[in-house]
């Protein structure tokens, strides 16, 4: 239910937030602020469903756990970007740069929190509330330039309101999400086509998802690369970017995150199985383990990194030179927790689910089995 999905959101990514920033505050040796660590925190909670929801599928798991596992990594996307705008908010204050950042106290922290989150959705339910009207305008079944002008709007829509959002100092991926749940909650049955339209925003998510891992693994490969021949000096590669050591400490981070994710979500069980339409403690521990890390916060990450080195344009050399460190460390620990939860937790989450029990074939699955093997054998 939305009342599950809301403890999977906020709660839940507050406390990530504050338990990975712990990590990185007291176990991490690179000296970071407390702000820094809680900005890395709110990235590193953000999920990304895509994998699991098609394995999901794949398998024929149970609705309530694909309900859980989507609805989750929607809603957590956009609180963790709403802390991280937050913490970024505190980190960026501390360059001491006019302009630039903003000390948000616990008072200010509250009020920005409910500008951004209920702003944000005010925004998406009134842009939500006139892409149905459109729908409902060009609701001709039998007009194949109305189904075209249908997918136009949903997709104008979504840009519309998510920079009215931002520009107005609100959460616009929270703006988009409400147009979304608006849409599909009133509009759905409106759509000419329906074909047409899932099957635009399949591609459009594909390329976008596409474009931006082939960035982000364009610059962590960059960065990665400890070539002496390349532009950046040796030392420069040594001192910024993954070492041995830095290995050692994402595979800690590794770890500790899955630990943190697997801690949060047993805590936090015996709340949210008690009410909506409940869980069970295999839901719960498949939701542990798949809770991959992707698209958004490898794009908070790229997002900060670029900021980081626009802001500190004009410093002196050596403050420069400290903050586009920690960005690229940032960076680079989040690119790294990403590849690790893809090439571990993603193929594994398959055995794991049938494990458990979650995924039961029906009846029209197992006699199409049968009955292909019966025709191998003759």
């Amino acid at each position: 239910s939305f009342f599950q999905l809301l403890i999977f959101a906020f709660p839940m990514v507050l406390a990530g937030t504050a338990l990975t920033a712990c990590v990185a505050y007291y176990i991490f040796p690179y000296g970071w602020s407390f702000d820094l660590c809680m900005t890395f925190g709110s990235i590193l909670c953000a999920t990304d469903p895509v994998a699991v929801a098609v394995l999901l599928n794949e398998l024929g798991a149970p609705p309530r756990l694909k309900m859980h596992v989507s609805g989750e990594a929607l809603l957590n996307d956009g609180a963790a970007y709403v802390f991280y705008t937050i913490f970024k908010m505190r980190y960026f204050f501390l360059f001491g740069i006019a302009g630039v950042g903003e000390a948000v106290n616990w008072g200010e922290g509250f009020k920005l929190f409910f500008q951004l989150a209920l702003g944000g959705m005010c925004i998406g339910l009134a842009f939500g509330a006139g892409a149905v009207i459109l729908l409902f305008a060009l609701n001709r079944r039998l007009s194949g330039e109305d189904s075209i002008a249908q997918v136009v709007v949903t997709i104008t829509a979504a840009y519309l309101a998510y920079f009215s959002a931002e520009i107005n100092g609100m959460s616009g991926i929270i703006a988009v999400l409400f147009l979304g749940v608006t849409v599909k909650g009133l509009g759905v049955t409106m759509v000419n086509d329906p074909h047409l339209m899932m099957h635009f925003w399949e591609v459009i998510e594909w390329l976008l998802n596409t474009l931006l891992f082939t960035i982000a693994g364009g610059l962590w490969g960059y960065m990665m690369d400890d070539n002496p021949t390349s532009v950046r000096s040796e030392q420069r590669v040594k001192e910024a970017l993954l070492s041995n050591t830095d290995w050692g400490y994402l595979i800690l981070l590794y770890v500790l995150v899955t630990a943190i994710r697997s801690v949060l979500m047993f805590g936090f069980y015996p709340i949210f199985s008690r009410i909506g339409i409940g869980s069970s403690w295999q839901e719960v521990l498949f939701m542990s383990w798949s809770g991959l890390r992707g698209a958004v916060g490898i794009a908070l990450a790229l997002s900060l990194h670029a900021e980081v080195w626009q802001v500190t344009m004009d410093e002196p050399d050596q403050e420069k030179h400290d903050s586009r460190e920690q960005a690229e460390k940032v960076f680079g620990f989040v690119g790294g927790i990403a590849l690790l939860t893809l090439i571990i937790n993603a193929p594994t989450c398959g055995p794991l689910l049938k494990k458990l029990g979650l995924v039961k074939p029906t009846e029209t699955r197992l006699q199409m089995v049968d009955n292909f093997k019966k025709h191998m054998t003759h």
